[in-house]
């Protein structure tokens, strides 16, 4: 018996390939995002309209945009850190952009050389005149478990910056444990806590990275809070190149394994998933992390 839906939100074509240190040919970005699209996932952030200086590995964001085959009725949610970026993002014809800040100064003035209050002047107007415009808006929360610099991040501090861009229009609140410090029993608290600040559960997102190897069991803690979505990177792509020492986010195919092991349904299909994430790995020169491709990799190997 199924115990419901569970949105998983792709994010390897822009947070997993970000890190990447050796161009990856725009055309296969778009043939990754395009895999992905036929593997059924339902959100796929495709790349990040922001400075090539800061991440040249995006800078062909316009070109992947306009060149990738969107299917309705998926969302390809694009990042934009100012108006230059929703300029940007507007001429490639996003219908959904993702604004981002942090809950630890520190990480935030690392990252995008802003204090918290300033990264909300800064993007306020973006917000606001995407939904002028009837963009989507999604809002990320780095460092929600745990910061680089700062250590123990507070959980009020977290829902403070939650509650803040909800109000402000996003309608989808994304947690980041952007450098994978979190522990299982954070969850709850993390998570009660931004609903109480006036954040709907429904609204709520989680990103778990996995440099300790607890992005999983802090899943099965956000089901058991009642979250619905989470965020994922195919084949476990990723980091931060602003947070020393964080690994990949956790992997879609491991959570598309997990949740459809406890019954969740999520309309996507792991072999496909992995059949991207073979693909790509051919182009990055390196063997996915995923524990699950490595398994469904095993089976096909003792197949052939």
């Amino acid at each position: 018996m199924s115990r419901g839906h569970v949105t998983v939100v792709e994010v390897g074509p822009r947070d997993g390939l970000q890190n990447e240190e050796a161009f990856v040919p725009t055309a296969a970005k778009v043939a990754f995002i395009d895999a992905l699209t036929s593997a059924g996932l339902p959100v796929i952030e495709a790349t990040a309209f922001v400075s090539p200086k800061a991440i040249p590995q995006l800078r062909d964001g316009d070109e992947v945009f306009r060149r990738i085959a969107r299917k309705d009725g998926v969302r390809y949610p694009v990042l934009v850190p100012n108006e230059k970026g929703l300029d940007r993002a507007l001429a490639a014809g996003a219908r959904e952009i993702a604004v981002f800040t942090a809950a630890s100064e520190t990480f935030n003035l690392r990252n995008i050389n802003a204090t918290i209050e300033e990264s909300f002047v800064r993007f306020a107007p973006v917000a606001a005149r995407a939904k002028a415009a009837g963009l989507r808006v999604r809002g990320y929360v780095s460092c929600a478990f745990g910061c680089p610099y700062e250590g123990a991040v507070d959980e009020r501090a977290v829902a403070a910056v939650a509650a803040r861009l909800f109000g402000m229009g996003c309608a989808e609140v994304s947690l980041g444990d952007t450098i994978g410090v979190g522990v299982p029993t954070q969850v709850p608290e993390v998570v009660g806590r931004a609903v109480e600040s006036g954040v709907p559960l429904a609204a709520l997102a989680l990103h778990f990275h996995d440099t300790r190897g607890t992005a999983l069991a802090n899943v099965v803690e956000g089901l058991r809070a009642g979250v619905g979505i989470f965020d994922a990177s195919a084949g476990g792509l990723g980091g931060c190149p602003y947070a020393p020492g964080a690994a990949g986010n956790v992997a879609t195919e491991d959570l598309l394994y997990l949740l459809h092991g406890m019954g969740y349904e999520t309309g996507a299909d792991l072999d496909a998933v992995a059949e991207a994430s073979r693909t790509l790995a051919g182009v990055v020169g390196r063997p996915p992390v995923s524990r699950a491709y490595q398994a469904l990799e095993s089976r096909r190997a003792r197949a052939v």
